[in-house]
């Protein structure tokens, strides 16, 4: 059975032509195009926490990085360089293998080096480091949000919380609810394109991965505004013959609260909707407008439903330490 370095070397030491040097030294070094700044960003997935700990390591191993290079996308960040660091509670070689499989089909999706790391005993835990690029002004911010300012989200919120719930034997999904859903889960698709396609048109923008109510509020606490957003105008969730009220309700409270979707929810005058509709066409990728910034106390979000009186919901999001 390899040891720590064996391991290492074994499954993660791959070529990293980005990089002045690689993973093997105290250090990597690594030199940013010039005239670009340095976006740095650290995630943390614990087993039960963040992953079942029987998820599929294949899966895990694209998550764990994706959900990394989702909050360079949110920058607007051209992804370059990872760490990776985890606590294995022991040394099985099959679930290695298919982890880093995974892991490198990510990294390689979205032309990223993996640049160093390290392994230790313990209970099963993973943190990645990622490093991206971005020119100096241009970087997607949460503080730049303005009243007026239309509120934007891609893809289909909702859809991983969903997926969760049903590995949890919470719901019980049709087809092809199950598959849509526990994809959306388990091998999330960071819109690196889309961050980048918004530059110099979003005012402000944020991942989703706490739920789509708190990451909002995010963006109106750093702003210094409110948020309205209009429930008939929400992104429409797969639709089915078992789609009845109750699995509706739950459906929306995962879309609004759930996270894990690793969506990009933005800001924008809305002067540019013409162009992030075009955005939308070129990328193939669904953007919804479902409200805008208004006055009000910082980071207050209120949803509206089609009869504009104000709906309440007991969840806003996911916090870690929360009551």
């Amino acid at each position: 059975m390899p040891g720590e370095f064996g391991l290492i070397e074994k499954y993660f030491a791959r070529p990293t032509p980005s990089a002045i040097l690689g993973p093997g030294d105290d250090c990597a070094l690594v030199e940013p195009s010039p005239g670009m700044q340095l976006a740095v960003t650290t995630d943390m997935l614990v087993a039960g926490v963040h992953f079942l700990p029987d998820t599929d390591p294949g899966r895990l191993g694209w998550k764990a990085l994706a959900v990394n290079l989702s909050d360079l996308a949110a920058m607007g960040a051209k992804p370059r360089w990872v760490t990776l660091a985890g606590a294995l509670p022991t040394v099985d070689e099959a679930w290695i293998a298919k982890f880093a499989d995974g892991f490198f089909a990510c990294a390689e999706a979205y032309g990223v080096d993996v640049i160093g790391g390290d392994t230790t005993r313990g209970p099963l835990n993973l943190s990645i480091t990622a490093m991206g690029e971005i020119a100096p002004g241009q970087a997607l911010r949460r503080d730049g949000a303005r009243v007026g300012d239309m509120i934007w989200v891609s893809g289909r919120p909702g859809l991983a919380s969903l997926g969760l719930a049903s590995l949890q034997g919470i719901i019980s999904l049709p087809a092809p609810w199950d598959r849509l859903c526990v994809g959306a889960l388990e091998k999330p698709r960071p819109r690196v394109a889309l961050g980048q396609a918004l530059i110099g048109l979003a005012s402000a923008c944020i991942d989703v991965s706490d739920g789509l109510l708190a990451d909002l509020g995010h963006i109106g606490e750093r702003s210094g505004c409110a948020a309205a957003l209009r429930l008939v105008q929400l992104p429409h969730l797969p639709k089915g013959e078992a789609y009845d009220a109750d699995l509706r309700r739950i459906a929306l409270e995962c879309q609004l609260a759930g996270g894990d979707d690793y969506e990009l929810c933005f800001t924008a005058p809305g002067v540019h909707g013409t162009a992030i509709a075009a955005i939308a066409a070129r990328l193939e990728l669904p953007l919804w407008c479902i409200g805008e910034m208004v006055p009000g106390t910082a980071g207050e979000v209120t949803v509206y439903d089609p009869d504009l009186k104000p709906v309440e919901f007991s969840r806003k999001g996911y916090d870690h330490f929360g009551q």
